[in-house]
């Protein structure tokens, strides 16, 4: 099987085991307006420009981290028929993996890391698994102090294992990000810049985070690289 065709395969696991996973939170995704929870839906960002999207957003203050915990947005990764999302998300990203004979977890494979621009082998391990790492484009503590502080916890958990917020990186830079917005951190790749800022705009537009002026001003620096650049509904 060639590499593209396995690439198409990922990309339908995740998105299926997606729709399972919002459907176990009651969350409906063919909504065409914001469901209960204040969710758009893919279809509802597909194609917009990166750069009006951007203008739609609230721009606010930044509330206190006060009362912040990883804990709020449920205990640790999701799971749905025993996968959990941080090897879903591995097995959609990295080339040529290795999977355990449950299919569930990846042993090894290879990353393109869109933020360094490097090559990682990953090893699972507990000395190398940490190389590979998963990260919230939208940092959970940042949307913490931009809005979802206020939510339910179905909400939460839903942007914390949300496919859209959730890219395979380098460990040493998703470390080096932290909990940064894009005033604070951009990739060193500087070709993916355009892409990152992107994905942000898509999930803080979908959940409703607001935004700083400084980061919008940050993000309009990079998008005025890019005027063409749409927002993506996955990877």
């Amino acid at each position: 099987m060639n590499r593209k065709i396995q690439d198409i395969y990922r990309f339908r696991r995740v998105v299926a085991v997606f729709l399972i996973l919002l459907s176990f939170l009651g969350v409906n995704i063919l909504a065409s307006q914001p469901d209960s929870t204040g969710v758009l839906s893919d279809k509802d960002i597909e194609g917009i420009s990166a750069m009006e999207a951007l203008d739609e957003l609230v721009v606010k203050g930044r509330a206190p981290k006060t009362g912040y915990s990883r804990s709020e947005f449920g205990s640790g990764w999701a799971s749905v028929g025993g996968c959990d999302m941080r090897n879903i998300i591995l097995q959609s990203q990295l080339q040529d993996s290795i999977l355990s004979d449950d299919e569930c977890i990846v042993l090894s494979g290879q990353l393109s890391d869109p933020y360094t621009n490097d090559s990682i082998d990953f090893i699972r391990g507990s000395s190398t698994s940490s190389k590979v790492q998963i990260d919230h484009v939208v940092a959970l503590s940042d949307s913490w102090q931009k809005g979802s502080y206020s939510w339910d916890e179905s909400k939460r958990i839903q942007i914390a294992n949300d496919p859209l917020n959730l890219l395979a990186v380098s460990g040493p830079a998703n470390l080096q990000k932290g909990d940064s917005d894009a005033a604070s951190w951009l990739p060193p790749n500087k070709s993916f810049r355009c892409r990152y800022v992107a994905r942000q705009i898509a999930v803080k537009k979908k959940y409703e985070v607001w935004i700083t002026s400084a980061e919008k001003s940050a993000m309009k620096r990079v998008l005025n690289g890019c005027p063409g650049q749409i927002l993506p509904i996955e990877e």
